[in-house]
């Protein structure tokens, strides 16, 4: 709560006007999207999950820019976000698209509880928060989709979410203006690691002034070492995911540019 500059009396929370763009994004689940960046505005700041200057800015910059993302993600898939921080972007993902069943990853306590709090205040179904590291859960979480934003380098991401990804699922990890000249760094090791395609998407076009630039990366989990994540520098070593009934194994010359 701030003072006001006139009146000395306590103002409430910014909470910045809905964008046209937020009614198509969010559709019906529009009212549970304003409730959400509502709760950012007021204990998303307090919690410092969200900078007290990022509160003007929240649809464009934070909920419509993850929320875009939903394009490309299949109807009914299962999602891992990892480092979900103040729901972003598998809590937006979540309200944009009910039919998503999302795990909220967030290794730090407070930030949690946090999570846990807003999903049952806002009443959101289909979202479950794992207070843990993304990489303690290899071989025990898996999903079809893995997003991540603001949480590390692609080959990092690669190490901790690769395992998580189910069959031949994909990462999906919300970059800057700099996303190809970071995927191009970086594809070497993501083909190491098990990548089979990748390519920067980019979200939004037509809704936001400025596209979420996307690095999607598909993966074919029967090449990825299930300890992958727990080299220091992404080591081979250790038991490999075994293929599902009916798989031949990891496919040979997959690895390419999509």
């Amino acid at each position: 709560m701030e003072t006001g500059p006139d009146t000395g009396q306590l103002s409430g929370p910014i909470v910045p006007p809905t964008p046209d763009a937020a009614r198509q994004v969010f559709g019906d689940s529009l009212a549970i999207a304003e409730k959400y960046v509502a709760e950012l505005a007021d204990t998303g700041v307090s919690h410092g999950l969200i900078g007290p200057r990022e509160a003007p800015r929240l649809w464009e910059r934070h909920v419509l820019n993850c929320a875009v993302i939903a394009e490309l993600i299949p109807q009914g898939a299962t999602c891992i976000d990892v480092g979900s921080g103040a729901g972003l972007p598998g809590l937006a993902l979540a309200i944009a698209r009910p039919d998503l069943q999302v795990t909220l990853v967030e290794p730090l306590s407070r930030r949690a509880s946090w999570l846990e709090g807003v999903v049952e205040r806002l009443g959101v179904v289909g979202v479950k928060i794992r207070n843990a590291r993304a990489e303690s859960l290899a071989g025990e979480l898996h999903a079809d989709v893995v997003t991540a934003r603001a949480v590390a380098d692609l080959p990092t991401l690669a190490q901790w979410c690769f395992p998580l990804i189910d069959g031949d699922g994909r990462l999906l990890a919300l970059k800057g203006s700099q996303a190809q000249a970071e995927l191009d760094a970086a594809a070497d090791r993501l083909r190491a690691l098990g990548a089979s395609a990748w390519r920067v998407v980019a979200c939004g076009e037509g809704l936001l002034e400025q596209p979420t630039q996307v690095v999607e990366v598909r993966v074919d989990a029967a090449a990825i070492p299930l300890a992958a994540s727990t080299s220091p520098r992404g080591g081979r070593g250790g038991p490999k995911r075994q293929p599902r009934p009916g798989r031949k194994g990891p496919r040979r010359g997959a690895s390419r540019r999509s």
